[in-house]
């Protein structure tokens, strides 16, 4: 079965709904264990155009604030299920989802 890793940016107080919400969803399962992920710490950046919504931040103006980069890997047949997930309880009106194809190991 092939397996994608997928890696979603989200604001420090958000990363434990989201981390919930990748598990449960049916991302992170290796071997006898589920909801492994692995987090480090940073700094986004970005300017909201016109048009945008943003959760932080104002329209035209560079805003930047401490975020997590959350890394699980899923099934291919659980990553639609996992992105929906994460765009249920993101509160970025677009989030940032990264997913790459892994290869298989035999």
């Amino acid at each position: 079965m092939k397996t994608y890793k997928i890696v979603v940016f989200v604001p420090e107080a958000d990363g434990e709904a989201v981390r919930m919400a990748m598990g449960e969803a049916g991302a992170g399962r290796i071997g006898n264990y589920d909801c492994c992920s692995f987090t480090s710490i940073g700094i986004g950046r970005f300017r909201p155009l016109a048009g945008a919504r943003p959760a932080i931040g104002e329209v035209g103006q560079l805003e930047e604030g401490a975020e997590q980069r959350i890394e699980t890997v899923c099934s291919e047949a659980r990553v639609k299920d996992v992105l929906a997930a994460i765009c249920r309880v993101h509160p970025y009106e677009e989030p940032a989802i990264d997913i790459y194809p892994l290869a298989a190991i035999d």
